[in-house]
């Protein structure tokens, strides 16, 4: 009996397979006129498709000549405006021109889904009018986001203090940093608020109240060294990003020597968002494969979702001296049935000095056994070599990285991890350069 149950899943899968094309032709036929005039037509010079006039309730206006220009189209299925139905998160691919520069790809993103967006139209409807709908930019001088006008000196913590994860525990050095660097204004490089527009202001205010990640990317850019996506520009509620390469997912099962030199740069990258030169640490919240994407041609890793970062100063902890905030925190492992979930303390990233938890995030959700991820178990690093699974020790460090026995096991864990890891890389660089050398000696 049980033999047969392969060969009918095999036949149900078929079938689904069949229904799900013949669904998508019907679609298609239905679709026809509105097929030819999605192909015809640049959406992105249209304002009300970019929600350029919901703006200052908007993201920012600094790629708006490059939107209506026509500089910014979208890539082929990204003009089929029905399947928009199975792209929930808005997350769009396109080209970007440059007359001197030619094309290159990037990536669009109105942060959030479109039941997301709607529902922040409504708060602030409700805000000024106490009504769910409303003269969208007439209700944003009536809301907080606008009261913070130009005779306010500085963005302070206890004006936005919990507004976002950004911002969950915000110094006075972490904001001043975040309006200093904000791209959305031709004025950047001060940290007083009266420098810019109150159209700027607002913008600025309701990116950090919705979705932060540009400002993420724009306070810790790549360009010194940060591991997110470059910041290009915004218009409207569009912001965009740069084309990184394929999300970590794609590379799963790529060969044993890849994922060995993705896992420690994954690593690497825990390490630097905790201990770096500037005392901001920067806790990674949501850790899956798709929230990363490697390099075509360098092969770097790169956070490509930062909209759930929590940034602590440490210099400011270290000011303030809450209670234990010298004890080393260790974040708690627990068993979960879902996909990439993580288990920390919003109050404990923010008071402590010393915390293991971007180690036990991307140990725990990459790279362990413990992670799983479309309907998939073992980790970027499952199925090792024979000689590397004998000896156990990679195992063994990366099961105390994820479920420490030891007191304080993880962050010895993570260290040694890492150091592993480099070796192995080393080693595979190294006999991949001498079997090159003896290809070249024997042609």
């Amino acid at each position: 009996m049980l033999r047969f149950l392969p060969l009918k899943l095999g036949r149900l899968y078929r079938c689904l397979k069949v229904l799900l094309v013949l669904g998508l032709s019907v679609i298609l036929l239905m679709n026809t006129h509105n097929l030819f005039a999605s192909f015809q037509k640049n959406e992105l010079t249209d304002r009300r498709f970019i929600n350029l006039n919901k703006c200052p309730a908007c993201f920012g206006t600094s790629w708006c000549r490059k939107f209506m220009n026509g500089q910014v189209s979208f890539e082929t299925w990204g003009r089929l405006r029905f399947l928009d139905v199975f792209n929930v998160k808005n997350v769009y691919f396109a080209q970007y021109g440059e007359p001197r520069e030619g094309t290159r790809r990037v990536v669009l993103k109105r942060l959030g889904s479109n039941q997301e967006l709607a529902e922040i139209d409504q708060k602030i409807c409700k805000r000024a009018t106490g009504r769910p709908r409303c003269d969208l930019i007439q209700a944003m001088y009536k809301t907080e986001f606008a009261r913070i006008n130009g005779d306010v000196r500085l963005l302070t913590p206890g004006v936005v203090e919990g507004w976002s994860d950004l911002v969950h525990c915000p110094s006075q050095r972490l904001l001043d940093r975040v309006v200093r660097r904000y791209a959305e204004t031709k004025d950047s490089g001060s940290f007083l608020l009266k420098n810019l527009k109150d159209t700027e202001r607002m913008q600025l205010l309701m990116t950090l109240a919705f979705n932060p990640e540009p400002l993420v990317l724009q306070s810790f850019p790549s360009d010194e060294g940060w591991p997110f996506a470059k910041y290009l520009g915004a218009c409207g509620r569009m912001v965009a990003v740069n084309y990184v390469g394929e999300e970590l997912w794609s590379f799963y099962n790529a060969p044993w020597e890849k994922r060995v030199d993705l896992a420690r740069q994954l690593m690497d990258i825990a390490e630097q968002l905790t201990n770096n030169d500037f005392d901001f640490a920067l806790y990674l919240l949501d850790v899956s494969f798709d929230n990363f994407a490697v390099g075509p041609r360098d092969g770097k890793v790169i956070i490509v979702d930062a909209e759930n970062v929590l940034v602590a100063d440490k210099r400011q902890i270290k000011q303030d001296k809450p209670e234990n905030y010298d004890v080393w925190y260790e974040s708690r492992f627990e068993e979960c049935d879902r996909e990439a979930c993580l288990s920390f303390s919003k109050e404990a990233l923010c008071s402590r000095v010393t915390v293991d938890h971007n180690y036990y995030a991307v140990c725990q959700n990459l790279l362990s056994q413990y992670a799983t991820w479309r309907g998939t178990t073992g980790g970027l690093l499952h199925d090792p070599p024979a000689h590397i699974a004998k000896d156990g020790q990679l195992e063994a460090l990366l099961d105390e990285c994820t479920k420490p026995k030891k007191r304080y096991g993880r962050f010895q864990a993570a260290k040694e991890l890492r150091e592993y890891l480099t070796r192995l890389s080393a080693a595979s660089s190294s006999a991949m350069a001498s079997n090159a050398a003896w290809k070249v000696e024997v042609a």
